[in-house]
C-alpha cells in the first residue's frame, strides 16, 4: 500500500470521506451489537502526547483494542523526546517498531516533520492549527442525525482556533457554509487555516447574526491549551460570544448544538444549551471512537469490503 498520513482535513477527498463514513456506520453497528471485528490483530498503535487529553486518548486506545491491536502510550516528558532527542530520529526509530502513530502536539510543523521521517501512517490527534479527527466525528454525527450536510449552514461562535480552521477546510470538501463570528482581534487567518477558497465561509461581527438560520451551532473553549496566561483577558473579550438559548432560537428549529469538549458551562456555552434537547455533544464524543477506527483501518488496510 501507498503510505498515507492524516495530518489535516484536506488530506482526503470527498470520495474518501464518503467511504470512511460508510465504514464508520458498519463498524459502529457491529460495536452496538457486541459483535467483535478485529482486522488489526498484531498491529500496534503508538500514541504520542505533548498535550494532555481525555477523549483523544480513550478513543484511540479503546478503538485500537476493539480492532484487535495493541497500544503504546508515550508522554514526551517520559521519553528521550523530552530530553532533546531530535524528532526526526524518534520518527525513524518508532516507525520501525509500530504500525501506526497518533500525535497530539503543538505546532503543525512538529507532526509534519515526524511524518516526513516515518515509515508508517501518522495521524494528527490535535495541533495548534488543526483537529481533523474531531471534525470527522462532528460531520459523521451531523449526517447520522440530520442527513447530508451539503448546502447546510454551520455557525462557529468564538475563537478562530484549530477546530474552527478544520471546519473551514471541511466546508470546501463537503459543500456547506460556515458562518464565523469571533471577537475583534481573533478573526480567521486564512493562511494559518490552510484555506485559499473563501467562498464557503462568511464572517460576522454579531454572533447572533452568525447563528441566524443555522443548521448547526458549534463552539469551543475561549482559552485553548497553551494560552492559559491569556485566560482573564479572553474571558472579557469573549463575554458576548456565549452560545445561549437566545442564540439557539435564532438558528433553525431543528438545529443541533456541538462542542468538542471539555466545556465550561457559563462561559462559551450556557448549561441550558449543552444539556438541552438540541445538544448532541455526547453522541459527537462517542463518534470519535468509531470514525477513528475506520480511519486506522483505512490507513493500514486500504479499502475493505466486508
Amino acid at each position: 500500500m501507498e503510505l498515507r498520513h492524516y495530518l489535516q482535513f484536506k488530506d482526503f477527498t470527498f470520495d474518501e470521506y464518503d467511504y470512511l463514513f460508510a465504514r464508520t456506520r458498519w463498524i459502529k453497528d457491529k460495536f452496538k451489537r457486541y459483535e467483535p471485528y478485529q482486522p488489526l490483530v498484531d498491529r500496534t498503535l503508538a500514541l504520542v502526547f505533548e498535550k494532555h487529553s481525555t477523549r483523544t486518548r480513550v478513543s484511540f486506545e479503546a478503538g485500537m483494542n476493539q480492532l484487535g491491536g495493541s497500544v503504546i502510550t508515550l508522554m514526551t516528558r517520559d521519553t528521550q523526546m523530552g530530553r532533546g532527542e531530535p524528532l526526526e530520529d524518534v520518527a525513524r526509530v518508532v516507525s520501525r517498531m509500530v504500525d501506526i502513530v497518533m500525535i497530539r502536539t503543538f505546532e503543525q510543523s512538529i507532526i509534519e516533520r515526524f511524518a516526513a521521517h516515518s515509515r508508517v501512517p501518522v495521524i494528527n490527534g490535535l495541533t495548534n492549527e488543526y483537529h481533523p479527527c474531531q471534525i470527522m466525528g462532528d460531520i459523521f454525527t451531523y449526517i447520522e442525525q440530520r442527513g447530508a450536510i451539503r448546502g447546510k449552514t454551520v455557525a462557529w461562535i468564538g475563537d478562530s482556533n484549530n477546530v474552527c480552521n478544520t471546519w473551514l477546510q471541511a466546508a470546501a470538501i463537503f459543500g456547506f457554509n460556515v458562518h464565523v463570528s469571533t471577537p475583534p482581534g481573533y478573526e480567521i487567518e486564512p493562511e494559518r487555516a490552510g484555506i485559499y477558497d473563501t467562498s464557503h465561509f462568511e464572517s460576522f461581527t454579531d454572533p447572533l447574526e452568525a447563528a441566524r438560520g443555522a443548521d448547526l451551532v458549534t463552539t469551543d473553549v475561549w482559552t485553548s491549551m497553551g494560552m492559559e496566561a491569556e485566560n482573564a483577558e479572553r474571558k472579557q473579550d469573549f463575554e458576548d460570544w456565549q452560545v445561549d438559548a437566545e442564540m439557539m432560537r435564532l438558528a433553525k428549529t431543528d438545529a443541533l448544538f456541538m462542542h468538542c469538549l471539555p466545556a465550561h458551562r457559563g462561559e462559551e456555552v450556557a448549561a441550558a444549551v449543552i444539556d438541552g434537547p438540541q445538544s448532541v455533544v455526547w453522541d459527537e464524543a462517542e463518534n470519535r471512537l468509531h470514525v477513528q477506527k475506520a480511519l486506522m483501518e483505512y490507513l493500514l488496510l486500504g479499502r475493505t469490503i466486508v
